[in-house]
């Protein structure tokens, strides 16, 4: 290698090591580890480490061909240590800063999104539903008028008249017929009465013998 590719070998690893270690507080900052299960801390640290290595070859593949020296790791060490005792400070509070503006943000466009399109919406549905309920109401009530209109329609055409002919049918009738007719239904009224007082001793009995 020339010197120069050697100097910016060094110069893109040293940014490399303060690249990684922004890469890394960022990445402790997301994972949350005591509230994350070990094995999925596990497996995410292995994906990290890896996507890093991947990264830091990337670029050394971009700068020397991939030429690995020793100087590259300890330029990759300066780097990590100048981030640490420079940089992390600085960047935690940019990250946080960050980190509270996106979610300042994100809760301005839930709460936006809530009142411009699901607060109508379901407004909307409400008003519908009492809608339904109103007209259902109307027409239930309408059908009850109509009912009762219809019934005393009826009373008042069919049976008025029927209920007359029969009371003058039953005064014209002689007084033999009058009395059969009443033997008969004071009978059949009689077994029915005997019937229902069988049937509620029956059910007495039963509710006993339980």
């Amino acid at each position: 290698m020339t010197l120069n590719v050697q100097f910016m070998t060094m110069a893109a690893m040293i940014l490399s090591g303060i690249g990684f270690g922004m890469m890394l507080d960022t990445y402790q900052r997301f994972l949350n580890r005591p509230k994350r299960k070990s094995w999925i801390a596990f497996i995410n640290d292995i994906l990290f480490w890896t996507v890093q290595a991947l990264v830091i070859f990337y670029v050394l593949f971009l700068v020397n061909r991939g030429e690995i020296r020793f100087y590259i790791f300890l330029a990759l060490l300066c780097g990590f240590a100048a981030y640490q005792a420079l940089v992390k400070g600085f960047y935690l509070w940019f990250l946080n800063a960050m980190l509270h503006v996106i979610q300042q943000i994100w809760r301005f466009i839930v709460k936006l999104v809530s009142m411009l399109v699901f607060k109508p919406i379901i407004g909307l549905f409400q008003l519908a539903l009492g809608l339904v309920f109103f007209l259902g109401k109307a027409v239930i009530s309408s059908a009850r008028f109509l009912l009762k209109a219809l019934l005393k329609f009826i009373k008042i055409i069919f049976f008025l008249p029927v209920s007359k002919v029969f009371l003058l049918v039953w005064k014209l009738l002689p007084k033999g017929i009058k009395k059969t007719v009443e033997k008969i239904y004071n009978k059949v009224a009689g077994f029915f009465k005997k019937a229902k007082n069988v049937y509620k001793r029956a059910i007495t009995w039963n509710k006993n013998k339980k």
